[in-house]
Formats: C-alpha cells, structure tokens, sequence
C-alpha cells in the first residue's frame, strides 16, 4: 500500500494565498458573481500561478464559491433567490445556538469590550458616515459574528461560517449604496443583543440575534 505523503508547507502555503487572493478580489468586486472564467483568466487576476488555481478549483466548488457549467466551464457564484434564502437559513441556525452559548459562557469583560467597540461606531456614525467609518463597522459587525461563533471552538463551524458569511456579503454588495444606511441600524441591532448578554438573558439574546438575521434577510430578498 502506498501512503499519500503530505504536500510541503510551501505548496501548502502557495493554496491558501490563491484562496486568499481570490476571495479578496471577490469581495472587492474584481471577480463578480456570475461570470464565467478561464483558469488562465484567473491565474491573470488573482496574480497566483496556475498549478496553485488548479488545485484551487475543487475547494471553490466544494464552497459553492464556484459552479462547473457543462459546455462553459466556470461560473463564480451567480446570486439568486434561492442562494439568499440557504445563506441566511445556515446563518440562522449556526448564529441561534453561538449566541446561547456565547451569552452563559463569556465573561463580563469580553462582553463589556464588544458592547464599547458598538458604541464607538454609533458616536462616530453620529457625527458623520465617512468611509472610514463604514469601513470601522463592516469590521466591527464582522468581529462581533465571528468571535460569537468562534467561541463554541468548533473548527468545522468556523469554517463553515466564514464560507457563508462570503456569501452573504457578496448578496449585500449587489446594492453597495446600502451600506452607509445599515450602520447605525446595524450596531443598534448588535447593542440589543448585547444587552440581552449582559443580563445573561439567553432567550431575550436569541430573540434579539434571530430578529436582527431575519432582517437582514428580508433586505437581502427585496433586492432580487
């Protein structure tokens, strides 16, 4: 029997900035949802050689991330009706039991640090929405799912989440104006669960996370 050696850190190393590298891009609407590429147009625009797309390619479809068309080749996720809908249905069900979790477990002080960051973005955001500011609470609203789901200390979970959490923002990228609108509402939504927190209110927590999911949603189907 052979045994399969495992791949040099280097290659290794070499697969994971080809992931980086091509979801950065998806994010920043370099790669746009739905269009169809070439490996070798990919290799162009990720600036990552091609033995490192190939290898690539199977964890993308393995995501979602990308679809095999017969007859034309590769498709990078096409947002539809049906792709919100499993988006935020998994949210939903992996954020519902983080939040139980993360409002019995954490300590006082890890709670009191994500509630003061949320109140920061809500003064400055008060004073005026400049880019810095939208750009301050994307990574904020981000900081806040994923310490929350991070908590449960289950890779596969984590995993799994931020692969969603690509999707979902891709969905709200379709309307970028959106943005600036959802800053204040958004950290509002965060405090009241925050809140819930601090009491130690697990179903007023998870209220309050379900409320803030499913209005996301609702955003995100109004603009199919």
């Amino acid at each position: 029997m052979t045994i399969a050696r495992p791949a040099p850190r280097s290659e290794i190393k070499l697969r994971e900035r080809a992931y980086d590298v091509f979801t950065e891009q998806l994010l920043r609407s370099e790669i746009k949802p739905g269009q169809f590429v070439t490996q070798r147009e990919l290799v162009a625009l990720t600036g990552q050689p091609l033995g490192a797309i190939r290898e690539l390619i199977p964890r993308l479809e393995a995501e979602g991330l990308i679809v095999t068309v017969p007859q034309r080749g590769l498709q990078i996720l096409p947002l539809d009706i049906t792709l919100i809908r499993n988006a935020f249905q998994f949210r939903l069900i992996l954020e519902r039991e983080a939040i139980a979790a993360f409002s019995q477990t954490a300590s006082d002080a890890a709670i009191e640090r994500i509630e003061v960051a949320h109140q920061a973005i809500v003064a400055s955001a008060q004073k005026g929405l400049t880019e810095q500011v939208v750009a301050e609470a994307q990574q904020v609203d981000r900081e806040f799912h994923e310490r929350i789901i991070d908590d449960l200390n289950n890779e596969i979970i984590s995993k799994a989440y931020r692969v969603n959490w690509i999707k979902v923002r891709l969905i709200r990228q379709s309307e970028t104006s959106l943005d600036e609108e959802l800053v204040l509402p958004v950290m509002r939504e965060h405090l009241t669960i925050i809140a819930a927190m601090k009491r130690r209110d697990i179903p007023a927590a998870v209220e309050a996370a379900v409320a803030h999911i499913m209005s996301a949603r609702t955003r995100a189907l109004r603009l199919e």
